[in-house]
């Protein structure tokens, strides 16, 4: 009966032994979780923070490729005319 009682206390105080380990995993992992949140967090604020600069360069980029479209169509629009001149004096002669 005695052994049994041992055998009793031993499962208790490994069982006591096991929780605290568990316990202790818990708030570690707690902790762990906590940090990778916050890491998280600065991701996404560095991503938005990215995204609007992004987002600004490329309407800048935007404006200066709609600037150079205008100023190409001006000089094809010139050509355009000095060539239509050229034929009519071609023709004239």
């Amino acid at each position: 009966m005695e052994d049994s009682f041992k055998l009793l206390e031993e499962r208790v105080h490994r069982a006591a032994e096991r929780l605290k380990a568990l316990s202790a995993e818990a708030q570690s992992l707690r902790a762990e979780l906590a940090a990778a949140q916050g890491r998280a967090e600065k991701a996404e604020q560095a991503l938005a923070a990215a995204s609007e600069r992004e987002s600004a360069e490329e309407s800048k980029e935007s404006e200066a490729l709609a600037r150079e479209v205008k100023t190409l169509r001006r000089e094809r629009e010139e050509i355009r005319e000095r060539i239509g001149k050229l034929v009519g004096l071609l023709e004239r002669l």
